[in-house]
């Protein structure tokens, strides 16, 4: 032990420890300033507003700040394609020179779904599936049908649509539903050779009523129809109107 306390009374100590020291200390300096100017330490960007503009013009920005960029994008119906809607940092943020700036924008593109079963739904029933499905009611247009508020047919870009094709996200959907009161005409049904039984019944499924019924013959058992007014010339007629037989064996 003593020989260690007289080798550190010695000069030759005192010489290797101030030499230890130097080095530590210019080691420090080194990796310390080294490290400022390696990370730009008083240099700092703010970062640009660009939450709001369009994607090119969000890119022209950073750019010209020396900031990278990466997008994310989302869908957003009724949204205009390519808008940024989020940033991050956000505005004003200070941070160095080529730093990533992350956005999200509203896709260019609308994802596609498979269009759903619509027909033969309330009208209630089918906006809740169209608007579960990301797509927009259009144009409701009621026809004749004693089926009311209930859907008959679905149509996108003018064309009707079958269920499980794939249709852009966002689409308007125009649906046709009944408007509860049937159709005011039908064609005449041609009544001839059908007994007078048979013609009733045909004049029932159309919604027409039996009108004056002339036998041309003496047994009418056996007549059949052998003309009527209105005749099949006239095409329409109301319904609830009546049809004249004559009637002969």
């Amino acid at each position: 032990m003593s020989k260690i306390f007289k080798y550190l009374r010695t000069s030759t100590f005192r010489k290797n420890l101030l030499m230890a020291i130097a080095a530590f200390a210019g080691l420090f300096c080194l990796i310390f300033f080294g490290l400022r100017i390696y990370t730009n330490h008083d240099e700092a960007i703010a970062v640009p507003q660009v939450k709001g503009k369009h994607i090119s013009e969000a890119i022209s920005l950073l750019e010209q700040a020396g900031l990278s960029y990466q997008i994310d994008s989302v869908f957003q119906m009724d949204a205009k394609p390519g808008l940024v809607i989020e940033q991050d940092p956000e505005q004003n943020f200070h941070v160095k020179s080529g730093r990533t700036i992350y956005l999200t924008i509203i896709t260019q593109t609308a994802p596609e779904v498979n269009f759903p079963e619509v027909t033969e739904k309330t009208f209630i029933e089918a906006s809740a599936i169209l608007k579960n499905h990301g797509l927009r009611l259009g144009d409701t247009i009621y026809v004749a049908d004693i089926a009311r508020d209930l859907v008959l047919e679905a149509r996108f870009a003018g064309q009707q649509i079958r269920n499980g094709r794939p249709i852009p996200k966002g689409s308007r959907i125009d649906l046709y539903l009944g408007n509860g009161k049937g159709a005011n005409e039908v064609e005449i049904p041609d009544l001839t050779g059908l007994s007078l039984i048979e013609a009733k019944f045909a004049l029932q499924g159309a919604g027409l009523q039996l009108g004056t019924i002339n036998y041309t013959g003496t047994d009418t058992t056996t007549a059949f129809v052998v003309s009527q007014s209105p005749g099949l010339e006239s095409g329409l007629i109301s319904i609830g109107a009546t049809i004249d037989l004559t009637l002969a064996n």
